[in-house]
């Protein structure tokens, strides 16, 4: 006899379903692959995964590009993937792809974090594990040979050319991390040198600049091979950004102008207290979040920040277009500019 068909109980549609049994499905999630502890024949970078922390389970995967020398130092980059909080990983198809293009151009070691998804951790459960995970990285800076500290952090790892990045959600990660490195220290009082912001997950209540715009096309998630728009006959309020943040962080103080999600939402703290010299701000011309990313850049210029701030529009690209398709000419090139960054 079959078995009967299971019930929906609430769903981001057409990224994640939670059903009435507690069970939660990711239909279009990248798939898994596992780390390259072997130099990856096509770039040269080697990987491997490492559980940082059993309560709460954090992992990081973490990237070696080929060395020349047994003792050179390389920046380090802490990375936070995106994809809504809610799907995607840092050992999935899409990012290990994108991380093994970068670190081999950028020369860099790199430090993807696994952090906890919603909607079964919900928010801020992501900003804690990655905090955490930039902590881990920081505490490998000791002079000292503790046997804990991985090799390739302690024997290659420039802790003065420490870089932090994301795209869409892990955009917004990045932001909040640089904010929260203003007020709390990090490890062995590591400083961050400079962060990316692409194609940054920002929103609020009030519609900015295009968002006013019915007839413009809109693109928000990327996953697997495909990016979703919203439907602008709904609104604002029921925009596919508006649905992510209601389902990723349900009890958000304020909502959509919750700090965490609008930058210049009530209470939100002043941008000049980011907490890294250089700032690299990315967007996509035919990206829903375009405008949030154009009106960012103006805030950190008008917010009296000092540090050194650049930024980047690919005309005609959709949201997150260089992680779906890197073999394009502007998805090569923007690759290209991260490393140009980080080096």
């Amino acid at each position: 006899m079959a078995s009967p068909a299971k019930e929906i109980a609430r769903e981001l549609f057409p990224l994640v379903r939670v059903y009435t049994d507690g069970s939660v499905e990711r239909p279009q999630s990248s798939p898994y692959v596992p780390p390259s502890p072997n130099p990856d024949p096509q770039t040269g970078v080697s990987s491997k995964d490492i559980t940082i922390s059993q309560n709460p389970k954090i992992s990081v995967r973490l990237y070696l590009p080929k060395i020349e020398q047994h003792d050179q130092k390389l920046p380090i980059l802490v990375y936070f993937h995106g994809s809504a909080f809610c799907v995607e990983s840092a050992f999935s198809f899409l990012h290990d792809r994108y991380l093994n293009l970068l670190v081999s151009q950028a020369k860099v070691v790199a430090v993807s974090v696994e952090y906890r998804l919603a909607p079964e951790h919900p928010l801020p459960a992501a900003y804690e594990d990655c905090w955490a995970a930039l902590n881990w990285a920081a505490s490998h800076s000791t002079t000292q040979n503790e046997p804990d500290k991985d090799p390739w952090l302690r024997n290659h790892g420039d802790f003065d050319r420490l870089y932090i990045g994301g795209e869409s959600a892990g955009g917004n990660i990045v932001h909040n991390i640089a904010i929260r490195a203003g007020s709390d220290n990090l490890e062995r009082n590591v400083k961050i040198l400079g962060a990316f912001v692409s194609h940054s997950y920002f929103w609020g209540s009030k519609p900015i600049g295009s968002e006013n715009d019915p007839s413009k096309p809109k693109f928000y998630v990327t996953s697997k091979s495909k990016s979703f728009a919203s439907d602008p006959v709904l609104g604002h309020e029921k925009s596919f950004p508006s649905l992510v943040w209601s389902f990723v962080y349900p009890s958000a103080p304020g909502g959509l102008d919750n700090p965490m999600l609008n930058p210049e939402g009530p209470g939100a703290p002043s941008l000049a207290g980011l907490m890294c010299s250089r700032l690299l701000i990315v967007v996509a011309g035919e990206d829903e979040l375009r405008d949030r990313g154009v009106r960012y850049h103006e805030l950190v210029k008008e917010s009296g920040w000092r540090g050194e701030l650049e930024f980047h529009e690919d005309e005609g690209e959709i949201h997150g277009f260089y992680i779906l398709n890197p073999d394009t000419e502007k998805a090569k090139n923007l690759i290209k500019r991260f490393a140009a960054f980080l080096k």
